[in-house]
């Protein structure tokens, strides 16, 4: 399953010079934590969320003068976000995007490794084209058996492992748990197959009893000519 599968087409935006006053407005009027920041050209230049409008309603240090800038526990980026007044003064940029064309599991992966709650979807050009949120990849997480299988026969073994027979392989799904048996020709095939149907939203462990009818042929050795040689 694809970004594009599970992302929100219609998204709520605001441009640089929105006040911070109204972008407020909007996290609280639609109910989000968070909105895309984008230019004239519908390219996204960052991202203004609730923690960025805290931190501002949070103040500055207790401190003043030039010790505030060295004993606050703020770093210079925080100092110049308490005086912001528009989106482009608070927002968090770059941003952190993702292609429409990359998996579930990656999305889930970058949002845990970057700590945030949603990821803007980009095409080639930068352009905004949807966001998925943690919300989004937990109701893939929740999808049923049946689709989880027909994902797999569809997307893993005829297209990743361009099976001609995928009927070679049985596949159980129930409460999540994956079942396969079943023979595949290659021996890396046969490994490879847990790997990428446990990587699948919505699959919780993966049984594999497929077996391979060959080895992978070793690669030839390539040969150089001795030294010296003309």
């Amino acid at each position: 399953m694809n970004v594009k599968d599970v992302m929100t087409s219609d998204v709520v935006t605001v441009r640089p010079d929105t006040s911070l006053k109204d972008v407020a407005a909007v996290l609280t009027e639609r109910r989000i934590s968070g909105v895309p920041v984008v230019d004239e050209g519908g390219k996204v230049v960052g991202v203004v969320s609730e923690g960025d409008i805290l931190f501002k309603e949070r103040g500055p240090s207790e401190r003043t003068g030039v010790l505030a800038w060295f004993a606050a526990p703020y770093d210079v980026e925080e100092q110049l976000k308490l005086g912001a007044r528009t989106a482009a003064e608070a927002m968090t940029a770059p941003a952190k995007t993702i292609a429409p064309w990359r998996l579930v599991s990656s999305a889930a992966a970058e949002m845990l490794d970057e700590g945030v709650n949603r990821l803007p979807v980009v095409d080639e050009e930068g352009r905004l084209v949807g966001i998925v949120t943690r919300a989004d990849l937990v109701r893939a997480f929740v999808r049923p058996d049946a689709e989880i299988e027909r994902e797999i026969r569809e997307k893993v073994l005829e297209r990743a492992l361009l099976l001609e027979t995928p009927e070679t392989v049985t596949v159980v799904v129930e409460g999540g748990k994956v079942t396969l048996d079943g023979f595949l020709e290659l021996r890396t095939d046969a490994e490879l197959l847990p790997a990428l149907v446990g990587r699948l939203p919505g699959v919780v462990e993966v049984e594999s009893s497929v077996r391979w009818r060959t080895d992978n042929p070793k690669p030839a050795r390539p040969t150089f000519p001795a030294l010296g040689a003309r």
